[in-house]
């Protein structure tokens, strides 16, 4: 049985190459009443000042990868891990955990018809597939995810398509996913897509709430 199906109903895991938009169609299907669970805030306050991976995290890598205030110093950490792949695993090896624990408390307490999961390495994971009904997918070229990234980020060129070679293709993304919204063109074009999907996520959440035999 799916624990976060069985305890929470119907469930979406939302993911997408970095520069694609996850979190903008997240806050338009929130505004819509699902409950959105955003595994990269959930990381980010794992790894903030204080945060509760701080203390393995410095002692697995050092006072060196954290910054004054405490915090993990995320750029020092990505330059590390995309030249050292057992730095990653070591990585993940100690948020990975914390995130899991963290997304299903999330879970048990959400309020909404259905709950989304915005999880950017959802397909790369190997495990959340098992863990959603359906897997939402956000698109759009990958031009249009380098330039971006670029604006929002600051980062170079090469830094970014180094960031994409580490995820899954664009194909592989769309080959996995249950359903997409193709994100190139703005907000307006959003819409109708999100207005869709949500309409059928409503009707999903309904069938499964009036017949418990689909949890299983």
């Amino acid at each position: 049985m799916n624990k976060l199906r069985d305890k929470q109903g119907f469930t979406v895991g939302l993911t997408g190459g970095i520069g694609c938009g996850k979190t903008t169609v997240a806050d338009l299907f929130a505004a819509r009443g699902a409950a959105v669970i955003d595994t990269d805030q959930i990381a980010h306050a794992l790894t903030a000042p204080q945060g509760a991976a701080m203390p393995a995290l410095i002692a697995e890598f050092g006072a060196d990868f954290a910054t004054p205030d405490g915090a993990m110093d995320r750029a020092k950490m990505r330059a590390l891990v995309f030249a050292d792949p057992g730095a990653r695993a070591r990585l993940e090896g100690i948020l990975h955990p914390r995130i899991r624990e963290a997304t299903a408390a999330a879970a048990l307490i959400a309020t909404g018809p259905y709950v989304m999961f915005v999880v950017p390495l959802l397909i790369e994971s190997g495990t959340w597939r098992e863990r959603v009904a359906r897997v939402l997918a956000i698109d759009c070229p990958e031009e249009v995810q380098v330039a971006r990234v670029m604006a929002r980020n600051g980062l170079p060129e090469a830094q970014v398509r180094a960031i994409m070679a580490a995820q899954v293709s664009r194909a592989q993304r769309r080959l996995a996913a249950d359903d997409l919204i193709l994100n190139d063109a703005g907000v307006d074009a959003l819409l109708p897509q999100v207005e869709r999907l949500h309409a059928f996520y409503l009707d999903e959440a309904a069938r499964l709430a009036s017949d418990p035999n689909e949890r299983l």
